[in-house]
């Protein structure tokens, strides 16, 4: 095969000559190309990533009325079983609910528009991590839900309690799944 003289070169990246170590024509190509995506990534809000997971907001979801969702438009849930201060939701529950919790760091939720921040705040849960609470409820999220909007956890019950969203005054909503529109 004819490679124009140069026969066996891969323009001298990743070859090492007797003695000498390999010669990386890249380097400067492949430090841009590794932080770009890094700052990208590290400036959220700012290209556009929208308000953090944590930020509770009010929306209106079908059928329930202003409900209280995350920074993402994913509705938030209670857990009946779940006192207002704690949490009983743990092991396997967490698998199809897990807790809307604060990344290290972070001590305060947001409260988005349209909801009360007084009404904001936090419990700590056995693993030390800092779940979300309105009026006092532990907040929660449903796997089922795989869109913005949806809340097709309303009423729901899998054996360990039942779940319901919370209005944004702070009042459990235990309207029927067929009146959440599921």
């Amino acid at each position: 095969m004819d490679h124009g003289g140069r026969r066996g070169r891969l323009s001298g990246i990743g070859r090492a000559r007797a003695g000498r170590a390999a010669r990386w024509p890249c380097r400067a190509r492949c430090l841009v190309v590794a932080v770009v995506p890094l700052a990208i990534v590290g400036c959220g809000a700012i290209w556009g990533g929208g308000p953090p997971i944590y930020e509770v907001q009010a929306a209106t979801i079908a059928g329930l009325g202003k409900v209280i969702v995350d920074g993402q438009g994913f509705t938030l849930y209670i857990h009946a079983p779940d006192r207002q201060g704690a949490s009983m939701c743990y092991k396997r529950c967490v698998n199809g609910w897990p807790p809307l919790v604060l990344p290290r760091g972070v001590t305060r939720p947001t409260a988005g528009p349209g909801i009360r921040a007084a009404l904001l705040g936090t419990i700590r849960r056995s693993d030390g991590a800092l779940q979300v609470t309105y009026n006092k409820w532990p907040l929660y999220l449903w796997r089922g839900d795989t869109a913005p909007g949806w809340a097709t956890g309303q009423a729901y019950d899998l054996g360990v309690g039942l779940w319901y969203t919370l209005s944004v005054t702070g009042a459990v909503d235990k309207g029927t799944v067929a009146e959440a529109g599921r």
